[in-house]
């Protein structure tokens, strides 16, 4: 029987939770409201002539954060000259001027933008010798304690429910220390360090007690990819495999969430469980499918007892027997299958994903990456090709920081003896390539690509993009390196996305005039391309929304290596048997640049092609165990309206 807390009184619970959190409808909204708080904090403590005690996080999460604290200092002129920062942690060792170090994050992010005094700004100090960290961290404590602790603690929340650096097995009274960084960890924070073997292994941290002696905290966290630690923290036990939980002991802390992260908390990912609900369609599917997915059994073998049992008999009593609601499931999701994802010539379409007519579509496949297309929907992609229809692969971003420096050091050492030999004189081309060899033999683990480098290691995964089409069967007419400029920083860190981008967006949907569009939906990417790469979408659709084209235009999103749709949003399932599972296989490998080792591994050690291949194949064994038919695999999409 699944999980419920029944109140006597009402027969449903509001909450499923231990704490009090807030969801937001996306990140910005989110983060203005805590720096929102924020400033009211430091002008109340200003008016009392007081300091504002403030312990302040780094990562991905508060960038948002500061921003808006840095616009509230500059436009409603917020002052700071009564604050006193204490950052949570460190990396061990690291120099403070290092592109990595904390020190730097927190310049360039607030502290170089407001008027903080510098002196009241402390971060832990990774040039210590072992020896000194006991006393400095002792030291530190010292420091918060004397200010009279902290007013406010910011914190965001890593993969394995780490706060600071305080990793699982972390105790609720451990004190400020070095500790060893869980290998999650690691590869999280190695694509900042250009490979795991560049990635520290030890940090100074703020210890649970410190934070918990806090008299407020805020945990903010972002994304699908912190959906299911945030239900660990928030409803499951405190535990210290999962020290984000100790915060349900504490008197005033909020975790602060976006709809992504908050996706898999139970009133919101099973609200007929808290509360009383209106059952549209969406929420029929999603629950029958997930009740049939948990009892293990196909979709037409539930009964009225399985409903009943597991808080969903208010969907019998307003939509009949379990047979009926079951036929209406099973016939939905069986609609969803199909070969032709282009839509079938002269077949009736009502209960078909995609339109029969026009026959021979013209389709525009946009690619954050060069290999998005081929490792996301390989599949779909041939056979849209071999169906006749007209395929256009728009490249987005140039991939150069996913190639190794290796690689890159190989291509261009190749170049320069093949013109040395042949005595090939182009002066400017030659000094691009020897300028690159002499970079990357001299190359610094914190340097950033010089722009020769980034030119090669594009032109390296162009060529594999190429090859990729020209295997499909697409002609370099209907290849398009878009070249995205928020792309071409040298480093994780993009630009936000600007109007060049949209502009070039708009004017390649322009160009082809689609009648299908696929892009990539896929928000869980580790380093935020492929969300930039769908805003850029998103915005130039709407903006050509008016145009007499777009009326017979439909925009199919797909996802990437990291995770599939939900089973409950399938619009659009296109199998695959074992002989075209390999030929996607053979696509992938076009790409060699990504295989026996990538940069953004992740924390799958999985290469590319093999996660593909079984997500697809998951897929396909959630249709098999719903009762519908078995294949060897599937690529689903979710069709965008705009």
């Amino acid at each position: 029987m699944l999980k419920s807390k029944i109140d006597k009184a009402t027969g449903f619970e509001k909450r499923f939770e231990n704490i009090g959190t807030i969801v937001y409808e996306n990140s910005s909204t989110a983060s203005k409201s805590i720096a929102k708080e924020i400033a009211d904090l430091i002008r109340v403590k200003q008016a009392q002539k007081q300091t504002c005690v403030l312990g302040l996080a780094t990562g991905s999460s508060p960038k948002g954060l500061y921003a808006e604290l840095v616009r509230l200092h500059k436009e409603e002129g917020l002052s700071f000259r009564n604050v006193v920062s204490f950052n949570l942690d460190e990396y061990y060792p690291m120099e403070p001027d290092s592109v990595n170090s904390y020190v730097r994050f927190m310049k360039e992010q607030l502290f170089n933008h407001i008027d903080i005094i510098p002196e009241n700004c402390f971060i832990p100090e990774g040039r210590l010798t072992k020896e000194e960290i006991r006393i400095y961290c002792e030291q530190y404590e010292a420091k918060i304690e004397a200010f009279g602790g902290i007013d406010l603690q910011i914190l965001g929340i890593g993969g394995n429910g780490h706060i600071g650096f305080n990793e699982s097995g972390s105790l609720q009274n451990s004190k400020t220390r070095l500790v060893a960084l869980d290998h999650i960890t690691r590869v999280a924070a190695s694509a900042d360090f250009s490979g795991l073997e560049n990635t520290p292994r030890t940090a100074i941290t703020l210890g649970v007690k410190k934070i918990m002696e806090a008299k407020r905290v805020i945990i903010m966290a972002w994304g699908e990819r912190k959906a299911n630690i945030i239900k660990a923290s928030v409803e499951d036990e405190v535990t210290s495999q999962v020290p984000a939980s100790y915060l349900q002991e504490h008197r005033n802390a909020t975790f602060i969430l976006d709809k992504a992260a908050a996706s898999q908390l139970t009133r919101i990912n099973t609200p007929w469980l808290v509360e009383k609900i209106v059952w549209t369609d969406q929420l029929i599917r999603k629950a029958v499918l997930s009740l049939a997915l948990h009892l293990k059994k196909p979709i037409l073998m539930l009964t009225d007892d399985d409903y009943i049992e597991n808080g969903m008999s208010d969907l019998l009593t307003e939509n009949g027997s379990a047979y009926n609601i079951n036929i209406k499931i099973f016939n939905k999701l069986q609609s969803t299958i199909t070969g032709w994802p282009g839509g079938k010539p002269n077949a009736d379409d009502k209960n078909r994903p995609e339109r029969a007519e026009p026959a021979k579509k013209r389709v525009l496949i946009f690619s954050p990456h060069p290999d998005d297309d081929i490792i996301s929907m390989g599949g779909t992609f041939k056979r849209l090709q071999q169906q006749g229809h007209e395929v256009h692969i728009g490249y987005q971003t140039s991939g150069n920081i996913a190639v190794e420096d290796d690689e890159a050091l190989r291509f261009a050492s190749f170049v320069c003896d093949y013109n040395d030999k042949f005595g090939i004189e182009n002066n400017e081309a030659q000094n691009i390539y020897k300028n690159a060899v002499k970079f990357l033999n001299n190359k610094k683990s914190s340097e950033i690509d010089t722009p020769e480098v980034r030119y090669i290691k594009g032109l390296i995964r162009k060529g594999e993009a190429r090859a990729t089409c020209h295997f499909v069967g697409i002609p370099d007419s209907q290849i398009h390196f878009m070249e995205l400029p928020f792309y071409e920083t040298g480093t994780i860190e993009k630009k936000p996305i600007g109007v060049d981008d949209v502009n070039i967006t708009t004017a390649l949907i322009e160009k082809i005039k689609p009648h299908q569009i696929y892009a990539a939906g896929d928000l869980a990417d580790p380093h935020g391309t492929h969300k930039v790469c769908l805003d850029a979408i998103f915005a130039a659709v709407k903006e050509l929304k008016p145009k007499k084209f777009m009326k017979d235009c439909w925009v199919w999103l797909y996802r990437g290596a990291w995770q599939e749709w939900e089973i409950d949003k399938i619009e659009m399932a296109v199998p695959m048997g074992p002989d075209q599972i390999l030929e996607k296989r053979r696509g992938i490998f076009k790409h060699q640049s990504q295989k026996d080792g990538v940069v953004f591994q992740g924390a799958d050690s999985r290469e590319f092609w093999q996660r593909a291949e079984d997500r697809n194949k998951e897929t396909a064994d959630l249709y098999d165990v719903l009762g519908l038919a078995h294949y060897a695999a599937m690529e689903a999409f979710v069709r965008w309206h705009y």
